[in-house]
């Protein structure tokens, strides 16, 4: 009988264990999934792909601030083409947990016509 309690302890901290590692990671792929909105927001507007590199990759490194995400200005990457307007943001965020740590590489992409 105290076998079948030491397997539900067990199962309950591998349990809780999981749902920490998920409650750490949820804010940071939250901000990339918004991050990733914004981007494919800025390749579709006609506005925005008249304006200069340089304000195109402010505009973007701000927003990624807003969401507390780290990505600088030359992890920004533009390509106009005739008929294309390409956005590709590489970045990496660190998540650190008690024992352990981690960079989660994410890398938004937008295509505008």
């Amino acid at each position: 009988m105290s076998c079948r309690w030491v397997r539900r302890a067990a199962a309950a901290i591998v349990l809780l264990a999981a749902c920490a590692v998920c409650v750490r990671l949820a804010p940071v792929y939250w901000g990339a999934w918004r991050f990733r909105q914004y981007v494919a927001a800025v390749a579709r507007d006609p506005h925005a792909r008249r304006q200069p590199e340089d304000w195109i990759r402010a505009r973007l490194v701000n927003q990624a601030a807003k969401l507390g995400l780290p990505v600088r200005s030359d992890q920004v990457r533009i390509h106009r083409m005739a008929d294309r307007f390409e956005l590709e943001v590489r970045y990496v965020a660190p998540v650190t947990f008690a024992f352990y740590s981690v960079d989660l590489h994410f890398r938004p992409r937008a295509r505008g016509h």
